[in-house]
């Protein structure tokens, strides 16, 4: 199938696959047979982190950038609706409209991610990933000791999203379909820009900066933006996700939270849109279910142990795996369809050399 020709719109529903129809279906009607548990603290919350994996994902992905300040990006943003908002704690709370809220949180985190693109992108592999993880620490420490801006330690609390059209948005079903909304979106957004021109050549400079750069494209330009973009994503998830919580404060932005949206990113698969969702699906579970297993400290040593194996056995993550099970299920049909024409040749050939056999004695 031409993924092209899905997202471009060129395509009919027949061309679609069948696992696209499916999945879609399923999202869709989730919460009809799901309890409120599971549309709200599982469905939404993968959601969620999925689509802040999926910023990471992108820059590392198709440019090449492994950045550990997405959550950091998406925790300014949901300071920024805490702050421009309104919020129960007192401190700030400047109580802008909605809609100019969220457009400000989101574009702050854009800003904010470019910023980060501007110092790291003239580094590579370990020097990168060390410097936007000395940016995440910064943030986290600055937010928990700053108590005029951010209320320090404590945080905000009280942060709900607007009711629009006479409906709660922080009510399960209707907050899981606009997470929904928006991680689709995003996921279309991802994919359509990975095989645009700008796409397309941000995977050259993943693959030979010198070269793009010798041909007369700005290579440093061009990571900027992908940091931008990338930006616009986890802000927008940061906004879900002081929605989601109900609130916001330096833990949201923790290193050990930081270095989960790696293990989410890695564990689903770098290497297409939907890995980052399959990561979180399979990493809120684990938290929400393992604790029943074991103890809450030893938490983080499953979720290593997993880490681990899903890099060293299959270094494209879950969707690595299905790819592979997949593949060997067409090679096992097509080999079964290839005996079965060989053994056909085989009769017509016996038939053909039997009646020649015939006409012969005749």
């Amino acid at each position: 199938m031409d993924t092209r020709a899905l997202f471009s719109g060129s395509t009919s529903l027949s061309n679609i696959h069948p696992a696209i129809i499916v999945t879609a279906v399923f999202l869709l009607a989730y919460p009809s047979f799901a309890s409120d548990f599971f549309i709200f603290q599982i469905g939404a919350y993968s959601l969620i982190l999925g689509t802040i994996a999926l910023s990471l994902m992108m820059l590392a992905g198709y440019g090449g950038m492994v950045s550990l300040a997405q959550l950091t990006a998406a925790g300014m943003a949901g300071y920024l609706v805490a702050i421009l908002g309104e919020n129960s704690v007192g401190v700030m709370g400047l109580g802008w409209p909605w809609w100019l809220t969220v457009v400000s949180a989101v574009l702050g985190a854009a800003i904010f991610s470019a910023f980060v693109g501007a110092i790291s992108v003239r580094t590579e592999g370990i020097y990168t990933i060390m410097i936007t993880l000395a940016i995440a620490v910064a943030f986290f420490y600055f937010v928990r000791q700053n108590y005029v801006l951010f209320n320090g330690f404590t945080g905000f609390a009280g942060v709900e999203p607007p009711t629009l059209f006479g409906v709660y948005w922080r009510d399960p079903t209707p907050f899981y379909y606009l997470s929904l909304v928006i991680a689709g979106g995003f996921v279309w957004a991802v994919f359509y820009a990975s095989r645009s021109t700008f796409g397309l050549s941000l995977q050259a400079i993943r693959d030979n900066p010198r070269r793009m750069r010798a041909l007369g494209y700005n290579v440093t330009l061009h990571r900027v933006a992908a940091y931008f973009f990338s930006g616009l994503i986890a802000g927008t998830a940061g906004v879900l996700l002081v929605w989601f919580n109900g609130r916001i404060s330096p833990g949201s932005v923790g290193v050990d939270v930081v270095i989960d949206i790696l293990v989410i990113a890695v564990v689903g698969g770098m290497r297409h849109p939907v890995g980052p969702f399959l990561g979180a699906i399979a990493f809120v579970l684990l938290e929400n279910f393992a604790i029943d297993l074991i103890d809450r400290e030893r938490f983080n040593t499953v979720i290593g142990i997993a880490f681990l194996l899903v890099v060293l056995f299959s270094p494209d993550g879950l969707l690595g795996i299905w790819n592979r099970i997949r593949s060997k299920i067409r090679f096992g049909r097509s080999g079964q369809q290839g005996a079965s024409r060989r053994t056909g040749d085989d009769r017509q050939s016996a038939e053909s050399s039997d009646n020649v056999k015939t006409q012969e004695e005749v």
